[in-house]
């Protein structure tokens, strides 16, 4: 049976920081980014807009509300995504990761005050965060170029027109009063914010092209797809077209 890949989060980052502090910061033509112009324009508005408002609205919350309460935020919202996430684990053919994410909203909910209290993870039950983007992917449908969304920041070709998809899934866009809904779109978006803070701060401090560092993280995390071979193993595998080698600096 073929090895499952898995790799946590902070392993991830730290080893696509390593992999950037070795390229460099040199940024040449990349087959997966046609649109490089056009995206970096974009990012230079979103980091403004970034600057300017989201980034210490995201530190005055963190900075102010206990550290309890921001837990309690995050657990809210992490368990509506894994009902969403159900969703695309059934639309994905994932019988274990759809009764896990049923599982874990059922417990979270009926015994975690709605979600605020996450019991479901000390009892072993597993996220699998799915969105309708990775269902597309599942089924074969490659990612496509890179593409930095206006405020929505980096997505892709499929993951761009998925987010349709995912907005009508979304359970906060389900709230028919407008100010409560409009609440906790935009305390959403303060308390992801603020969990990338210190991220932001590492490559602030760091000697990276930060547009292709960011660029290259997300298509590595995005660009997974699954590969079942005739026995019913499965592996996970990259979507994306190899890189030609960087020419040799001068």
């Amino acid at each position: 049976m073929k090895p499952r890949i898995t790799m946590n989060r902070t392993g991830l980052w730290a080893g696509l920081l390593a992999l950037a502090l070795l390229q460099g910061c040199a940024v040449g033509p990349n087959p997966r980014d046609p649109f490089e112009p056009f995206n970096r324009s974009v990012t230079r508005f979103n980091d403004g807009l970034d600057e300017a408002i989201v980034k210490p609205v995201a530190q005055a919350y963190q900075n102010t509300v206990p550290s309890p309460v921001r837990t309690g935020v995050n657990n809210f919202f992490g368990n509506l995504s894994d009902a969403w996430s159900f969703v695309n684990n059934v639309l994905q053919a994932k019988p274990q990761a759809a009764v896990d994410s049923f599982m874990r909203v059922s417990v979270n909910t009926l015994i975690g005050l709605g979600g605020v209290l996450d019991w479901a993870t000390p009892m072993g039950i597993e996220r699998h965060s799915e969105d309708f983007g990775k269902t597309l992917g599942r089924w074969g449908m490659a990612a496509g170029p890179y593409l930095v969304l206006p405020v929505l920041g980096p997505s892709t070709v499929r993951d761009a027109a998925a987010r349709v998809v995912d907005a009508q899934g979304d359970l906060v866009m389900q709230i028919n009063n407008v100010p409560v809904r409009n609440s906790l779109y935009v305390l959403r978006a303060v308390d992801l914010r603020a969990g990338l803070l210190r991220a932001g701060e590492v490559l602030d401090q760091a000697a990276l092209d930060k547009y292709s560092f960011t660029r290259d993280a997300y298509l590595q995390r995005r660009g997974v797809v699954i590969d079942t071979d005739s026995n019913g193993d499965t592996e996970e595998r990259y979507d994306l077209p190899e890189e030609p080698s960087p020419a040799p600096a001068k």
